[in-house]
């Protein structure tokens, strides 16, 4: 990268990294993570340690005068052989809450996970300098929010002023857990996601804990959750336990109350909501497991399909309308004794009629018109439950 003698050059620094549960020191570069060490030695998940990996939700938050900025940094890109190429992450720059740029690094690492072998292939990357221009005059909030389906190491920042730690400290924190739809699958870019724009919109400090595939109700998480600093919690549940096909009508009562129950014993009064599953036609009646449309991936698409049968539900087989009113019983009758639990019905968020409006692409995840749709309604509804009224409303 040339140099002129008015450059900032910046070593990269915890203190710019926020939403993230941990950040690793991996050589000269910093990579963020979304759960601290300790829980991810709960796990033996190829799955999940991806997508805790993947800063979802986590964005570089400076201040300065600067007119232009330059990233380094290495992604890592994921995907799977004999399938579509998944769309190449983004940085996406805002400022002063407003975005701004869109930049793809020009070369990544990849990882291919092979379904048939069960084998991994690795191919390496270079380190991309990932550069924004022509922002706006004067002092100024800068965010850039970090792809949510990559892994990115950070290295260093160069500019054309001083860049400074965000020093704002009075955002309440959100602590949100969910699936893919939390994390950002379909969504247009790192800010897109509903939970993104939720926090831009309401001056939310969000920890993302959106995990693609992998929203289980793991008691580990809810520990996280429990010694996080969080002023809100707000928990999505239901569509992976539907897809992975994990558990039974039996044990989701005792596992759903057993993870409040985690959480509440280190934070009894914070303000915590509870969200039945999005609209979803293929896991409405049918059970999962859900799997790949090989007749989609025949014509180069990606989609899902539920491969249960309607009628396994009558033998305890979780479909999304058994654990809507499965979880609205449990939420209701824990509210007589806490008056800090909320309830949202997730169909409030996107139901079947915004399905004919906008429908899932790939038959299980929102696209990018209906993320905004989804925290337009958040924002809209979730004050009036209760939760975070003062914050949201």
């Amino acid at each position: 990268m040339t140099t002129s003698s008015a450059d900032w050059a910046t070593p990269m620094q915890p203190a710019f990294i926020k939403g993230a549960a941990d950040i690793e020191h991996r050589g000269e570069a910093l990579v963020p993570h979304r759960l601290p060490a300790w829980a991810r030695h709960y796990y033996s998940d190829p799955g999940l340690a991806m997508a805790e990996s993947q800063p979802a939700g986590v964005r570089l938050t400076l201040r300065t005068r600067a007119s232009w900025m330059e990233l380094g940094t290495r992604v890592t890109r994921f995907g799977y052989v004999g399938m579509p190429r998944r769309p190449e992450g983004q940085f996406e720059l805002c400022v002063d809450g407003q975005p701004y740029s869109l930049v793809t690094p020009k070369s990544a690492a990849e990882i291919s996970f092979d379904l048939h072998s069960g084998k991994t292939h690795q191919q390496g990357g270079d380190i991309s300098i990932v550069r924004f221009d022509d922002l706006p005059e004067g002092d100024k909030k800068v965010e850039i929010w970090l792809p949510y389906n990559e892994t990115v190491e950070l290295f260093d920042l160069r500019s054309d002023a001083e860049l400074l730690a965000d020093a704002e400290s009075d955002q309440p924190s959100w602590v949100h857990y969910g699936s893919s739809i939390s994390q950002g699958s379909n969504a247009a870019s790192a800010a897109g996601i509903w939970t993104a724009q939720v926090a831009m919109q309401t001056g939310l400090d969000l920890v993302n804990l959106g995990f693609s595939g992998s929203a289980l109700l793991d008691p580990f998480i809810a520990r996280v959750i429990g010694q996080s600093e969080a002023d809100l919690i707000s928990l999505k549940l239901g569509i992976n336990l539907v897809n992975s096909d994990v558990m039974r009508a039996r044990a989701f009562g005792p596992a759903v109350l057993g993870f409040l129950d985690v959480i509440r014993d280190r934070q009894p009064d914070t303000p915590l909501l509870v969200i039945s599953p999005l609209y979803c036609p293929i896991h409405e009646t049918t059970p999962g497991p859900g799997a790949f449309d090989v007749q989609a991936l025949a014509q180069g698409q990606i989609r899902f399909q539920a491969t249960g049968n309607d009628e396994d539900s009558a033998t305890g087989k979780l479909t999304l309308q058994s654990i809507r009113a499965q979880l609205a019983g449990l939420i209701h009758r824990r509210m007589s004794t806490d008056k800090h639990l909320f309830y949202l019905d997730g169909c409030e968020l996107y139901g079947p009629d915004d399905y004919q409006r906008w429908p899932l692409p790939d038959a299980l995840h929102p696209g990018p018109e209906a993320h905004q749709l989804i925290a337009q309604r958040f924002i809209e509804r979730a004050p009036a439950t209760g939760w975070a009224r003062s914050k949201l409303g």
